[in-house]
């Protein structure tokens, strides 16, 4: 009898269990869920289209502006990290401006005083003002990665850019891009005319419009180990786009993460690296 009713109770509880470990395992997968949407709504808040103003005052739709590439935040002074090339068309004496997110708020543009270039490695340092950190904005900063990209990792490289590349204005939120591949091999070539060889590594996804500037992050760390610099268009990669897993038909390029590390070094800026928690001060 005493065995009946144990086999009975056992009987009776297996459907409990099993719904309560189904419940706790979708608790925790929505969990994981939702900590994934976060990180990549905190990624995108790091970046910000580069642009120039082209009116003096809003209308209807905001601002009118210009679209020439990315920049992404690298600590909560408000620093930002872009190439150099993006910047060319400002050398006459124009101001180059960001468009930052804001909760519940159309994009705001802000002036990006340029700080530092490095023409040579194609790598520039900006600052916002005024900081959006210190503001009501919907930003964020990425962590720079302390060992180079290699061949074969998974990298992920994400850019903003107007929905009317010919009609672009504030009041309308910018669409994001994301292209995931993996890092072909590393090249030399000459960045700026006159220039000695600088050192790029290839993507095996190609670069779009706008894209130039636009950080490059490992996909395990979520750390920037380049920056986007542009499409590859010499002969040599065809070997490369055959010895890879996908079909290549111009491969992107990038800067290494360690150049723009070195000039924000010679500027004595701060940055963040991944094993920093966001609460501490940044670490150089």
């Amino acid at each position: 009898m005493l065995l009946r009713l144990m086999r009975q109770n056992k009987a009776n509880t297996a459907p409990w269990l099993a719904a309560f470990l189904v419940c706790l395992f979708g608790c925790l997968a929505a969990g994981a869920a939702s900590e994934d949407l976060a990180d990549d709504a905190s990624l995108s808040a790091a970046i910000c289209p580069v642009v120039y103003q082209l009116e003096q005052s809003p209308s209807s739709h905001g601002y009118r502006y210009s679209f020439f590439g990315n920049a992404f935040f690298i600590n909560e002074q408000g620093y930002l990290l872009t190439v150099a090339h993006v910047l060319e068309t400002f050398r006459d004496g124009g101001q180059p401006y960001i468009l930052v997110s804001r909760p519940n708020s159309p994009p705001r543009l802000l002036q990006a005083a340029i700080i530092a270039v490095d023409s040579e490695h194609d790598v520039a340092v900006l600052l916002a003002t005024p900081n959006p950190f210190a503001g009501n904005h919907k930003v964020a900063f990425l962590p720079l990665a302390s060992d180079p990209a290699f061949r074969g990792q998974a990298v992920i490289a994400l850019s903003l850019h107007p929905p009317k590349l010919q009609n672009a204005h504030t009041f309308q939120a910018p669409q994001e891009d994301r292209s995931s591949g993996e890092v072909l091999s590393y090249e030399s070539t000459q960045l700026e005319k006159s220039a000695p060889s600088a050192d790029v590594f290839l993507l095996s996804h190609p670069v779009a419009r706008g894209q130039s500037g636009s950080p490059v992050l490992a996909l395990d760390s979520r750390a920037v180990v380049g920056l986007v610099e542009g499409r590859w268009l010499r002969s040599s990669t065809i070997s490369i786009a055959k010895s890879s897993s996908r079909s290549i038909s111009t491969p992107g390029a990038a800067i290494p993460i360690r150049h723009a590390i070195a000039l924000l070094q010679r500027q004595s800026i701060s940055w963040h690296t991944p094993q920093s928690p966001p609460s501490s001060l940044p670490t150089r």
